[in-house]
């Protein structure tokens, strides 16, 4: 893949990232365990999980940001130190997402075929939790889409060398 369809990837994905931490920040930070439970009584250790891993996504999407603008600011362009980042990004935050390790959610791969959201939680939670989710959904899927290769291409590189 040429430089500058990297470099513009790199860009997009940078530009997803900072609507995303944004997005995260707000809710993060006006939110407690406390709020949720006025918004929707409920499981307060499942709150706390759901919250734990918005948390975690934040990191993981800000660590992807930073990356990604040493490398867009570095002269020359590293091209292959920008396709193992847009490799680790699809990991740490892509997947992360749509199949959090700790369990808060998954994704109902069904649902692409009925149209509807794919992430479904375990328990129930408030309202505000299912709108940010589902806000980010769709371009946490679009960006998904497009950072697949990199899934493969960059597997296909590691077997190669070895």
């Amino acid at each position: 893949m040429g430089n500058s369809l990297v470099k513009s990837q790199l860009k997009d994905v940078s530009g997803f990232l900072t609507s995303t931490i944004s997005s995260l920040e707000s809710y993060l930070n006006e939110t407690t365990i406390s709020q949720m439970e006025q918004e929707l009584p409920g499981d307060s250790a499942y709150y706390k999980l759901v919250l734990s891993n918005l948390r975690k996504l934040l990191v993981y999407c800000e660590e992807g940001l930073d990356a990604c603008s040493v490398i867009l600011q570095s002269e020359p362009f590293q091209k292959a130190t920008a396709e193992k980042t847009l490799y680790r990004i699809f990991h740490q935050c892509i997947e992360e997402f749509f199949s959090p390790k700790n369990d808060a959610w998954f994704e109902d791969s069904r649902s692409a075929y009925t149209g509807k959201n794919s992430i479904k939680f375990y328990k129930s939670v408030p309202e505000s939790v299912k709108r940010l989710v589902r806000g980010f959904e769709g371009e946490f899927q679009r960006v998904r889409e497009e950072l697949e290769f990199y899934e493969t291409d960059y597997r296909t590189k590691m077997i190669q060398s070895k």
